[in-house]
């Protein structure tokens, strides 16, 4: 088994908030992340797949085609866009980092599973100092 890891970038500008929760409690929750005016981070993103390394090719998945679903299906979908508002897979959730993992990796599933091989891990830096592992249910 091998394990090959794709890092992908995006921009995106999001509001950490409940519809149903006041002002305040938003504020008190969420703290700035919750600006009624938006703020946004530079993520990067790294999807990791798993496999055996095919004995034609030598390698697991041809990296340009696992780049092509990563940015078809997510960052065409999410860079510069706004999370709250843009994002068909972000729809109804809070758009923390955390439910932006399993929101990708529920995208990406499937499309990796076509390739034959496994998807391991999404992982999401969200600042230098923040980051998110997810490796799914």
């Amino acid at each position: 088994m091998i394990y090959l890891t794709r890092r992908e970038r995006f921009s995106a500008a999001h509001r950490m908030f409940k519809k149903e929760w006041s002002d305040n409690k938003n504020q008190e929750v969420f703290g700035n992340c919750s600006n009624p005016h938006w703020h946004g981070h530079n993520y990067t993103l790294f999807v990791t797949v798993k496999g055996n390394i095919g004995s034609e090719t030598g390698y697991l998945v041809n990296l340009k085609t696992l780049s092509s679903i990563i940015r078809e299906n997510v960052v065409r979908k999410i860079d510069h866009k706004n999370m709250n508002l843009e994002v068909d897979f972000m729809d109804g959730k809070v758009t923390s980092t955390e439910n932006l993992a399993i929101s990708i990796w529920e995208v990406l599933y499937p499309k990796v599973k076509m390739l034959g091989i496994e998807l391991h891990k999404i992982k999401i830096e969200e600042t230098e100092n923040n980051f998110i592992e997810y490796f799914g249910k």
